[in-house]
């Protein structure tokens, strides 16, 4: 039995008829949409499932009772603290997720965001609306400055950064990389060169916040690396809020010494008191560089190819799979308390 339950996500919104007709060639499927199955459907399931499409809770006494589990194929985004990891990992069972699906929407988004900070454009926008736009004055512009050429640093080299490096490379940039989750070899192979954080931040004229939190890097993007940079510079956050010093990059940006293009915020719904709204040299986002609708049918595309991958005896390749070393220190909040 396969337990599809892939809340918040619906089963219209990345299951198209031939994904599913995939998952039902596998094995008999249980489709669960709505709110997550509760504990009567899943523990009557336990001892059938061979696989689980979701976020479903499994802790130890729940992989007990699930002898015949093969796979868990998270379709939330994050991996969550609500499974056994270790407890998996020791049975033999695959604990994928959709990461990958996200690194192109992110990554163009993430490129945008810094164009409009680098250029200046939601000013010019605004003044034109406003009718005070200025025509032929070089001092209108003497903030702007290209990406071509310039130093870019990333923070984070998963993959989100694996999305944006193929489009910043067209820039000729020289391409800096903080990841410490990954050995220098590592980095330098995807040809980045790879560097302490303060210096990225020293080095870099645009800084790309990529990076998930986890339980040690709370904050560390903090008011010592904001003022190393540039003036002028600009950071883009597009992964998680809580890896940076919140009020440091306010301040930061409300001074003038960067600017800063924010998509994630510490807490959504993003509150009406929330101070990012009215701080001068800000583009703000509402979390929208992810969610784009083509990419979601794409997700039931990769539950069924690594499904069928799995049942052939062929390692799984579309989505990703939990890192043993890094998924029990993970603590992006789920995006089902504020969907």
């Amino acid at each position: 039995m396969i337990l599809v339950d892939p809340y918040p996500r619906t089963l219209d919104q990345i299951f198209s008829a031939e994904s599913r007709a995939r998952l039902e060639a596998l094995a008999p499927v249980t489709w669960h949409d709505g709110p997550p199955a509760g504990p009567e459907l899943v523990e009557r399931l336990l001892p059938e499932l061979i696989a689980i499409v979701g976020q479903t809770a499994l802790p130890v006494e729940r992989l007990e009772r699930a002898a015949q589990l093969k796979a868990v194929l998270n379709v939330e985004g994050n991996f969550l603290p609500n499974i056994d990891y270790p407890g998996c990992f020791a049975r033999g069972i695959d604990v994928l997720g959709i990461g990958p699906v996200f690194g192109p929407p992110v990554a163009e988004m993430a490129l945008g965001l810094a164009l409009a900070a680098a250029r200046d454009i939601p000013r010019g926008d605004a003044e034109i609306r406003a009718g005070t736009e200025i025509h032929f004055d070089e001092g209108v512009n003497g903030g702007s400055f290209l990406l071509a050429g310039k130093t870019i640093g990333l923070v984070g080299c998963g993959n989100l950064a694996r999305g944006l490096l193929p489009l910043l490379r067209p820039f000729g940039c020289e391409l800096l990389a903080h990841d410490p989750w990954l050995a220098d070899a590592d980095v330098s192979a995807l040809g980045v060169e790879p560097v302490a954080l303060l210096d990225l931040f020293r080095r870099a004229r645009v800084v790309f916040v990529l990076s998930p939190v986890t339980t040690v890097n709370v904050g560390a993007i903090g008011r010592d690396c904001f003022e190393n940079m540039e003036r002028g510079s600009v950071v883009v956050l597009v992964s998680r809020a809580a890896v940076v010093d919140w009020p440091a990059l306010l301040d930061a940006a409300a001074s003038g010494h960067i600017r800063a293009a924010i998509d994630v915020f510490p807490e959504e719904p993003i509150p009406a008191s929330e101070r990012a709204r009215t701080t001068p040299g800000t583009i703000l986002s509402a979390h929208r560089a992810g969610n784009v609708p083509e990419i979601w049918r794409r997700v039931g595309a990769m539950v069924a190819d690594d499904l069928e991958a799995l049942s052939a005896g062929r390692a799984p390749m579309r989505m990703q799979r939990a890192d043993p070393a890094t998924v029990g220190k993970l603590r992006s909040p789920p995006i089902g308390d504020w969907l």
